[in-house]
């Protein structure tokens, strides 16, 4: 059970790692991608490093929230192996049916949000 939570942990740190590199790579394309005069500069604290902060602090919160609640946790956990073709719409169902942990979870999600928005990388 350990070993599972560990490697949920680890999946899900390695997931929002993976979308800070590419919120990062996204970051740097977006100036070169268009063609349209230089906008304008970016509010502060929009870096990499913001970013990378950010998602930390979102990836810690998770990793703390899943351990907290093992039966999320063991959730999350069964999903491993499945065609993501179908994850989508398990992982909705299962929100819609634990609306409690879909707003815990939305929750832990919102500075990862708000930093999106406002630092325009939507």
């Amino acid at each position: 059970m350990v070993f599972l939570a560990l490697a949920t942990s680890r999946a899900v740190v390695g997931g929002i790692a993976a979308g800070a590199i590419s919120g990062a790579m996204l970051f740097a394309a977006m100036g070169s991608a268009q063609a349209d005069p230089e906008p304008g500069p970016l509010p502060p604290n929009c870096t990499a490093a913001d970013l990378a902060q950010v998602s930390s602090g979102v990836a810690a919160a998770t990793s703390v929230y899943l351990f907290t609640h093992p039966d999320v946790n063991a959730y999350f956990t069964s999903l491993k192996g499945q065609p993501r073709s179908e994850i989508g719409d398990q992982v909705k169902q299962y929100m819609d049916a634990n609306p409690q942990t879909h707003a815990d979870l939305e929750a832990i999600r919102q500075p990862l949000t708000d930093f999106k928005i406002r630092c325009q990388m939507q």
